[in-house]
């Protein structure tokens, strides 16, 4: 067998992944784009001696891979380590290189998934192909997972193979993923941000419906100004903010990284210090609702029958009642409103697992410090949590203190640094190898 390490190969295995494009439109009766990957990936795994699981999640193309590692005591509860496959839409001529290239320039891999979340992909089927290649036996079972939809909520990916194939992830115990393991410079200080928790992901769809007429005429019920009306007093509505443990826990170690107390009573003066990471965190304070799409009418002279809007909520862990009530009080009468979520899921920051994080991170940069953070966005996390699966983000990069890497997920020149990419692949060694 090659001598080839993870380190070396991490690069182009990034850059291979990002040229195959798995864009997820959220169509969930499109034909799936992640066959091609997924076949990638499984040809890659048994290149090396695995017998991959390829299975596609309720409808054609879905393509996800689970495969097993053996470890040195079979009376642990295993390892779960899972990426998707699948990414947002990029526009090539908003770039400055092509997103499906994979270019490498300056430092950086370009390309849409280099951050979220084909890097991370990389990393685990690098160390994955390293591990087999060396008969390498970790302490307990890794069950590495390479999956579908996660970008339209995992319908067709993770939350199906929950449903239907639960029996892939047998035995598992804890799980690490995205969006956490990356670090942030506060203070002069690096931080790496341990996900332990996500709000609910909550999708909503109004409806105004009025009787359609010529534009010319009198209508004092337009359906498109009262949905207009709702949802602009969403939009100026402040939920309450609410500080939970993961929040206070961060918001108190970024205080004592940035030279100062946190106040309890006054959370938004440390946000306010943040720079770019305000926005992500600022989002932690309180429930948001955003809209995200608005149609209405068919031609400019004729007013239409229905007005519809989608909004993209999220809610912090235990608000979710509340949430609903305050939301139908907002946004007033004669007002439709439907709804879906995806529930929340929190940790603890403590443990056997983060211990070994500290570890392998102080390894490699030793005068990091590790706090707990909860994202506001949505994982497959909160498949796997249904499992009882204990979930942290655990990414691990080390990035350079101007780089806005927040701003880059699902943003436009998405990037990753190579040396974050193999000093990813190193602290993940270690950390695999430890817990």
């Amino acid at each position: 067998m090659s001598r080839l390490r993870a380190v070396d190969e991490v690069v182009a295995l990034t850059s291979a992944l990002i040229r195959i494009d798995t864009t997820n439109v959220g169509d969930p009766h499109a034909p799936g784009t992640e066959r091609a990957a997924a076949e990638y990936v499984a040809g890659m795994l048994a290149e090396v001696g695995y017998d991959p699981t390829y299975v596609e999640s309720g409808a054609p193309g879905r393509g996800n891979v689970v495969v097993r590692l053996p470890g040195k005591d079979p009376s642990r509860g295993a390892l779960l380590v899972h990426g998707h496959l699948d990414v947002v839409p990029a526009d090539p001529a908003e770039w400055s290189v092509h997103p499906f290239s994979g270019e490498v320039r300056d430092g950086y891999v370009w390309g849409r998934g280099a951050v979220d979340m084909k890097g991370t992909v990389a990393t685990a089927l690098a160390l994955a192909r390293q591990f087999r290649r060396e008969g390498t036996a970790p302490p307990r079972d890794l069950i590495f997972a390479f999956l579908a939809d996660e970008e339209a909520g995992g319908r067709l990916g993770a939350q199906w193979l929950v449903d239907h194939r639960p029996d892939l992830f047998a035995g598992a115990t804890e799980a690490i993923s995205e969006v956490g393991g990356y670090s942030v410079t506060l203070g002069g200080h690096r931080a790496y941000l341990i996900q332990v928790a996500e709000k609910t992901s909550f999708w909503l769809r109004l409806a105004a419906h009025g009787v359609p007429g010529h534009g010319a005429l009198l209508h004092p019920d337009n359906p498109i100004a009262r949905l207009a009306d709702a949802v602009a007093r969403l939009d100026r509505h402040r939920f309450p903010l609410l500080l939970t443990d993961p929040v206070r826990g961060f918001l108190t170690g970024a205080a004592d990284l940035l030279g100062s107390t946190f106040d309890p009573d006054d959370p938004e003066a440390t946000v306010a210090r943040l720079g770019p990471l305000a926005r992500l965190i600022g989002a932690t304070l309180r429930d948001t609702a955003n809209v995200t799409m608005f149609r209405a009418g068919y031609k400019s002279n004729v007013v239409p029958s229905i007005a519809t809007a989608e909004i993209d909520c999220r809610v912090l862990p235990g608000r979710l009642s509340a949430f609903e009530q305050e939301l139908v009080d907002v946004l007033g009468p004669g007002i439709e409103a439907e709804w879906r979520h995806l529930p929340s899921w929190e940790t603890t920051f403590d443990g056997p697992l983060v211990d070994a994080m500290t570890r392998a991170v102080t390894a490699e940069d030793p005068d990091a410090r590790l706090l707990p953070y909860l994202l506001p966005a949505a994982t497959d996390a909160k498949a796997f949590a249904r499992l009882t699966i204990r979930t942290f983000g655990f990414a691990p990069l080390r990035l350079p203190p101007e780089l806005d890497f927040s701003a880059l997920f699902h943003g436009v020149d998405e990037r990753v640094p190579v040396d974050a990419l193999e000093f990813g692949v190193q602290v993940l060694e270690r950390f695999l190898l430890d817990c």
